[in-house]
């Protein structure tokens, strides 16, 4: 057996792999063997019918798909003994000659690898931007709020007026619930329509689909697995169990007592200095994801990474016969190249810098999603045994799992490059910083 590497077009290869019959004839007699002893034909017992006919009628479909099978398992030797880095998997190449099974016993196929490309990337002519965001009254007074938000208690209310935090039990066709959470908070006027006006132990029919948007919402409410859902009818009937609105406390002796147990913060001119070092912590972070969304596109720019095209669409299309048409592909493939640029530009410097992502930092990242979330439907503070099934919704969710973890190693790269890269810190307004923020996300 012997392989040869040839260069084609920019960043791909062709392997040829040539096979004899030392190399795959003893696996085609034992399939054939196996062959001979489950043939059934018209005239011989089974497990009799001559080799000679058993031959004639598989020798060729066997030896081509054993030399197959030698051939591609060359292939992928080949690429580790040699470390070949590679973008997807070798494919079958255009360039394959045809193969006379029936007369020949050394046989040479060829296929084509994507090349990984090299990453050299020259930081010092990399300039990374950090904004330095300038706080305003509205920034402090949004900050307290949502900080004395977390110290409120839920206060039984006796009709529902506006945004409301309600408890329910939900009863369906094939499930029901005891007690579910319904924020009005994250709702709009129009949703929150319905339940205006409704008192303990009012009844009313609702799609849970609409009560609960997303799916990995209504996995945790109804503590099943996302994939179940579908088989779920989505009407419920729904019965107003509880009825309790958010109290915010007021900076009191007392107050400050509970919020600051360690003795920290005992006036309220000590209160303000502490929201004041938090926002500019917060805004530390924000403009540190920034950086990092940023710092992401100025690194592939500089890098102008070339990847074999051609050969990711023509790959592309073969692992994903009977899903996607070449159409679709070219749809996509923009944000497919950018994946697959950043990956290796990312796993270079993982490599380079000796960091990865780990599980429990995955665990620690999904648990603040999941408070975010509860916070966005007016539950800043949720059971933890609510939160802990939610956070176990979004881990055993394999694509948003694996968003967390690209989204940390993205992090963790962009942090690593810019000690070696240039700073230019810019003073922002919030609201100028927030028009960055809202620009890329659109």
């Amino acid at each position: 057996m012997n392989v040869v590497k040839e260069n084609l077009e920019s960043q791909v290869a062709l392997l040829k792999v040539t096979v004899d019959i030392s190399d795959y004839g003893q696996e085609v007699d034992n399939q054939l063997k196996v062959y001979k002893k489950k043939a059934q034909m018209p005239g011989f017992r089974p497990g009799m019918v001559p080799m000679s006919l058993i031959n004639k009628m598989y020798k060729n479909g066997v030896t081509a798909e054993e030399a197959y099978k030698v051939a591609s398992k060359a292939v992928y030797d080949y690429i580790q003994d040699n470390k070949v880095v590679i973008i997807g998997d070798p494919i079958p190449s255009d360039k394959q000659e045809e193969l006379d099974f029936e007369n020949n016993t050394s046989f040479e196929f060829a296929f084509e690898i994507g090349l990984a490309p090299e990453v050299n990337i020259d930081l010092s002519k990399l300039t990374l931007k950090k904004y330095d965001i300038e706080i305003n009254d509205e920034i402090v007074a949004n900050f307290k709020s949502s900080y004395l938000q977390k110290y409120g208690k839920l206060v039984d209310q006796e009709v529902v007026v506006l945004d409301e935090a309600l408890s329910v039990s939900l009863d369906g066709e094939d499930i029901s619930i005891e007690d579910a959470y319904v924020g009005l908070i994250s709702m709009t006027e129009a949703e929150r329509a319905p339940f205006i006006g409704k008192v303990l132990g009012d009844k009313m029919d609702i799609n849970i689909n609409e009560l609960y948007p997303t799916a990995s919402q209504r996995a945790s409410i109804l503590s099943v697995k996302e994939e179940e859902l579908e088989a779920i009818n989505p009407n419920f009937a729904l019965t107003i169990t509880r009825i309790r609105k958010f109290e915010t406390p007021e900076i009191t002796p007392e107050f400050l007592k509970e919020a600051f147990e360690d003795g920290s913060v005992t006036t309220a001119k000590q209160f303000d200095a502490f929201v004041i070092a938090r926002i500019k912590e917060n805004l530390g972070e924000e403009s540190a994801a920034k950086m990092v969304i940023d710092g992401k596109q100025s690194i592939l720019d500089i890098a102008n990474l070339e990847i074999p095209d051609t050969f990711l669409k023509k790959w592309l299309l073969a692992i994903n016969e009977g899903k996607f048409d070449a159409a679709a592909i070219e749809k996509e493939y923009a944000s497919f190249s950018e994946y697959i640029r950043w990956s290796n530009i990312s796993g270079f410097y993982s490599k380079e810098g000796d960091f990865a992502v780990t599980q429990d930092e995955i665990a620690s990242e999904a648990r603040s999603l999941a408070r975010m979330q509860f916070a966005y439907y007016g539950m800043p503070n949720p059971e933890e045994a609510m939160l802990d099934n939610y956070v176990k919704s979004i881990i055993d969710n394999k694509d948003e799992q694996r968003r967390i973890y690209e989204t940390l190693l993205t992090k963790k790269c962009v942090e690593y490059v810019s000690e070696k890269a240039s700073i230019q810190l810019e003073k922002i307004s919030y609201d100028d910083f927030a028009a960055l923020a809202q620009q890329l996300g659109e």
